[in-house]
């Protein structure tokens, strides 16, 4: 248990802080988001030399040599991603405004009536990182393929069939609805079986922290615990298990964190900054299992959607924040994928090793895919839980319009893509 005194001590420091500044010496010592901190500043300091081209800068010894591999990719992959921005004619703002508050995305006739108020100027492929930007430089979409190292996918491979037990467990049977948000996710029929026999398919929720679906609370937290709905571990680590399946996801965590640093730097601040307030909150009301499970969480995200051979239709995920980036890394032995993002006109090449990260809210997204064995880990964040930690709500990540002025518009060979048409 963290002593009184040092919440008191947090909770005066950082009653003066600025989230623009670095709220990130206040992480408790003993927390494993201490180590995702100083990775995701390597991070961003190896993506900043790579556009800069400036000498890279050594590793910090609290780097084991096989997560120091692993970020050196993903800082080159994000700065090969900046160096090629795609600006659209759409405002996300507007865009934002003119969609219903829990918008799924699956009523084929409104997203038709929202395509012809905001019609993609024109199709585009897309098969090397890029980022895309909209009307006002406000960034939409980062698009990383060979992002993740062959060793990462190893260890979401290997934890993923360690799931085996949840991912089983999570199928629904009974009436197929597309009706709902939240119905089609785990119904029996939008999965199929897989070809490698240790992989079960599922869909299982990873968090330390949330609100059930349908108990969202938003206000600061209540005096009595027992008044009201409150954040809660979810099902899946409530098990003797929890602390190990959090271990084993270790590494990819630290990655989501080290990739929203460079990507939205104010709400991975932000982020952090709810992380902490939790844990306080966890503490001084006793939450043993929460406590124990944010001290070796790793990721500035809320959770992680664990998705093994599932089939998607086209849709969105209402409770992302418009201004947020859920991250979605992709591994497996499947042929060539293609993920559909319709209303922005754009398709992406999504083979293993791929990131794709946007706010689920904002873009309509689905995938396709040949054939063979798919795994997701989607990484995703509730402003729910910010907002009840009392966590500021942060603006729209913005692409530099001085690098805009450096960097031209990448052109995309359409011929080189028509090999994905052909599933």
């Amino acid at each position: 248990m963290v002593s009184h005194e040092y919440w008191e001590s947090y909770h005066k420091q950082l009653g003066a802080l600025d989230l623009d500044w670095r709220p990130t010496s206040f992480i408790p010592r003993d927390w494993a988001l201490n180590v995702s901190d100083i990775a995701s500043e390597w991070v961003e300091q190896q993506f900043a030399a790579h556009i800069a081209g400036r000498p890279l800068v050594s590793a910090p010894p609290e780097l084991d040599p096989e997560t120091m591999v692993v970020c050196g990719q993903l800082a080159l992959v994000l700065a090969e991603a900046y160096q090629h921005p795609i600006k659209l004619d759409i405002d996300v703002i507007r865009y934002n405004e003119a969609l219903a508050k829990r918008e799924s995305g699956l009523n084929d006739s409104h997203e038709e009536a929202l395509l012809a108020k905001f019609p993609p100027a024109k199709r585009l492929v897309l098969d090397r990182p890029s980022v895309v930007i909209d009307s006002s430089y406000w960034i939409i979409l980062w698009y990383l393929p060979g992002a993740l190292h062959w060793s990462l996918q190893r260890d979401m491979y290997n934890t993923t069939i360690r799931m085996g037990n949840l991912l089983k467990q999570s199928i629904t049977t009974g009436k197929a609805s597309t009706g709902q948000s939240s119905k089609w996710r785990t119904h029996s029929s939008n999965f199929y079986a897989a070809q490698e026999p240790q992989l079960t398919p599922g869909c299982i929720n990873i968090s330390p922290f949330w609100f059930q679906q349908g108990h969202e609370r938003h206000g600061p937290p209540p005096v009595n615990p027992g008044i009201g709905f409150v954040p809660e571990v979810s099902a899946t680590l409530k098990g003797d298990r929890s602390l190990s399946v959090i271990r084993d996801m270790q590494r990819p965590g630290l990655v989501s964190s080290a990739t929203l640093r460079v990507m939205h730097p104010q709400l991975y601040r932000a982020s952090l900054s709810t992380h902490v307030e939790l844990g306080n909150w966890a503490a001084t009301q006793a939450l043993d299992v929460m406590y124990r499970c944010l001290q070796h969480w790793t990721s500035v995200y809320t959770g992680a959607a664990i998705m093994c051979n599932r089939q998607s239709p086209s849709h969105r995920d209402p409770k992302c924040p418009p201004e947020g980036f859920d991250i979605l890394t992709c591994i497996g032995g499947y042929g060539h994928g293609v993920m559909q993002l319709t209303n922005l006109g754009i398709e992406l090449a999504y083979d293993p090793g791929v990131m794709v990260s946007y706010s689920g809210r904002l873009v309509r997204h689905s995938v396709q895919v040949a054939k063979g064995d798919r795994i997701v880990w989607a990484w995703f964040m509730r402003d729910s839980v910010h907002n009840y930690a009392r966590t500021p709500r942060t603006e729209y990540a913005k692409y530099n319009l001085a690098d805009f002025a450096i960097y031209h518009l990448a052109e995309y060979n359409q011929a080189d893509f028509v090999q994905y048409r052909t599933l």
